[in-house]
């Protein structure tokens, strides 16, 4: 089989990296750390890491390996996407690496406990484990919980407040609906929010339906402080889980960091899958000061 490599960036580069995961979901009903709609979720916002120019592998059908490269701040996330036994992930991860040269502060990555080779690979380029977990919940579509309603708070989406300022733009900007309608797999019939009797926002949730994958994905999801404990994101949580699948989603997929979240969806009937762990390699001069 032919692989060309082709550098890309911008829209361009997460339109690609887009397939990948998807062709690598369609090849794997489990494995791997991200769907597609990961990636996208990370394209709200501006990035230093956009503009860059990275690798990207096809194959005869399209997209088949893209290196990751996503910065949050000062700190860069590194990633492999890859779909199985094409391309050789150590390719992969070298490229990534290699594009990492210049960057003058921390990198991280989020590895799967089971994946053992993308750990060790990591270790040799300098990563070392934390004690940081993290954990992917799924569950099947069909068996997604009732809905549940919370009395004086209402269920609201992008389509019928479209007049309104985005709910998301405190924590990620101004241009956060702009960006995420130049992402394929947005829809703002699934870009949620809840607001009580006065018509305040009092948390969101944003899902994502794929169709090439039947996925349904939940990131993020956020009650504000003033709110917590009534009940709320349960209510974010069926609402949005009812509306995936009945846009036709085969399979839910939510991830966690606090036990307050994975008890929320494990309480919701979603089934841990995995343990993720958080790797790091310091700066170049963190390095040399050790």
């Amino acid at each position: 089989m032919v692989v060309r490599r082709e550098l890309l960036w911008g829209l361009g580069r997460l339109n690609a990296t887009t397939t990948v995961l998807q062709r690598a979901r369609l090849a794997d009903p489990l494995g791997g750390m991200w769907e597609a709609a990961d990636v996208q979720w990370w394209w709200r916002r501006p990035r230093a890491t956009d503009e860059l120019a990275l690798p990207v592998w096809f194959d005869e059908a399209g997209p088949v390996a893209a290196a990751g490269l996503t910065a949050w701040g000062d700190t860069w996330q590194a990633d492999v996407f890859a779909v199985p036994s094409i391309v050789d992930e150590e390719e992969v991860w070298a490229a990534t690496v290699e594009a990492t040269a210049t960057h003058p502060g921390v990198l991280e990555m989020l590895v799967r406990e089971d994946d053992a080779r993308l750990a060790a690979l990591a270790i040799q380029s300098g990563f070392a484990m934390t004690d940081e977990l993290s954990g992917t919940t799924w569950m099947d579509a069909d068996q997604h919980p009732p809905v549940a309603q919370v009395d004086g708070f209402a269920i609201v989406d992008r389509v019928t407040r479209a007049d309104r300022p985005h709910p998301m733009i405190a924590r990620n900007g101004e241009p956060v609906e702009l960006r995420l309608r130049q992402c394929s797999l947005y829809d703002p019939t699934l870009d949620l929010a809840v607001e009580d009797a006065d018509g305040r926002v009092a948390g969101y949730a944003l899902f994502w339906f794929d169709h090439t994958t039947l996925v349904g994905l939940l990131e993020p999801m956020r009650v504000e402080d003033e709110y917590q404990r009534r009940g709320l994101a349960r209510m974010l949580l069926t609402n949005g889980l009812d509306r995936l699948a009945r846009k036709g989603a085969r399979r839910l997929k939510v991830g966690f960091e606090t036990d307050a979240a994975r008890n929320l969806y494990l309480g919701a009937g979603f089934v841990q899958t995995s343990i993720d762990r958080l790797l790091i390699r310091p700066a170049p001069h963190e390095q040399c000061g050790q």
